[in-house]
């Protein structure tokens, strides 16, 4: 079985086909697998360090600015995506897979239309209730179209088929335990530890409200705390959570990162997350059994990040404070009360627990296996 999956620009887009790549090979280690996506973006990081050979084109996203700006850099994304689908069909014609499979974002534009051209079996995967501009192109083209919600079925009229499979998640965070670690980030007297990320790619205005939080924790030392900046924003946080009087290089109770690439150890010893309410983000962190404190995006089509948060808060594995609502002070409140409450913890760690769809991965394997015949 040779099978490309392509896709990325954020790690919600590279995770998931990870995690369906990562299933494949378990139980078919035989399996040829590789990746497309976009040169310089968090695939070339996240792929590489799994092992799977990748192919990059020179790729950009849409703007959605209305402005000369917006529409010279879309006319620049445009010509960018048609050389990289020519680029797309040598790497195909080289490969010859028996699928391609999309897991959306740009950087999945140009192997999944060079594989409907080429006549290559294709599918899409879409992790969000809210299906994004290239599943939604590309749905009435590909053969497949993997979906994490029911809700994402009518947004695609025209597509051949869609199957409902839940949200792919990395079987090592699945089968992460406490117990298989053999060192902890923190020692027994740091207290609880709370992990905090707002997406790979970093939200600049929550990461400033986040720098505050980590000020006031560094000073308060009355828990531990994980932080994943993103890149761009791991280049100026240090130095501004210094100017507020923090220095992180003594203070041991924190641990900031551009990236935090080893999430399954993280996640397991973490005893709450704060986050954004991204689909493959909330997957993760139910399969891992954790609550969480969501600040969902508010910059998303339909507003669909908000809605995935309050599904959680409903079932009582979340709390939920929208952006407008949060500031440094009021970010390290909430956290600081919820770590006080061990007893609340693990009730919503047990109703994340129950809220988890682990099997994602395997149903897409069957399907896979159907439309390649194998």
């Amino acid at each position: 079985m040779k099978i490309l999956f392509t896709g990325g620009g954020t790690a919600g887009h590279v995770n998931p086909a990870l995690a369906v790549a990562g299933y494949i090979k378990s139980v078919r280690p035989e399996a040829d697998i590789r990746f497309a996506g976009a040169q310089g973006a968090i695939e070339e990081r996240l792929v590489k360090r799994a092992g799977y050979p990748l192919y990059t084109f020179p790729l950009a996203g849409l703007s959605r600015k209305l402005s000369l700006q917006g529409l010279r850099k879309n006319a620049e994304a445009l010509a960018k995506a048609a050389k990289a689908r020519k680029l797309a069909e040598q790497a195909l014609k080289e490969f010859q897979p028996d699928l391609v499979m999309g897991a959306g974002g740009y950087a999945s534009y140009p192997a999944v239309a060079a594989a409907v051209k080429l006549g290559i079996p294709s599918a899409m995967l879409e992790v969000n209730a809210t299906p994004g501009l290239v599943v939604k192109q590309m749905s009435r083209k590909v053969d497949c179209v993997f979906a994490s919600f029911a809700e994402t079925e009518p947004y695609l009229k025209g597509a051949k088929k869609v199957v409902v499979t839940g949200s792919p998640v990395r079987q090592e965070i699945i089968t992460a335990r406490p117990e298989g670690m053999k060192q902890r980030l923190f020692g027994p007297e740091a207290g609880p530890m709370a992990l905090s990320f707002w997406g790979s790619v970093g939200a600049y205005y929550m990461n400033q409200k986040m720098s505050r939080c980590i000020q006031i924790c560094a000073e308060q030392q009355k828990f531990c705390m994980v932080h994943g900046a993103g890149a761009s924003n791991y280049q100026w946080m240090p130095e501004y959570i210094e100017k507020m009087g923090a220095d992180l290089s003594k203070a041991r109770n924190i641990d900031l990162r551009e990236y935090i690439f080893d999430m399954d150890k993280v996640l397991c010893e973490a005893d709450l997350v704060v986050c954004r309410a991204g689909a493959s983000t909330l997957a993760e962190i139910c399969a891992a059994g954790k609550p969480s404190l969501i600040v969902p995006s508010p910059y998303v089509a339909d507003n669909h990040q908000e809605k995935n948060a309050r599904l959680l808060e409903r079932r009582g594995a979340a709390q939920v404070m929208l952006e407008s609502e949060a500031d440094g002070p009021k970010l390290y409140q909430a956290i600081e009360t919820l770590l006080a409450d061990p007893s609340r913890l693990a009730q919503m760690g047990q109703k994340a627990k129950e809220l988890a769809k682990t099997d994602a991965s395997a149903r897409i394997y069957r399907e896979i296996c159907q439309l390649t015949g194998q």
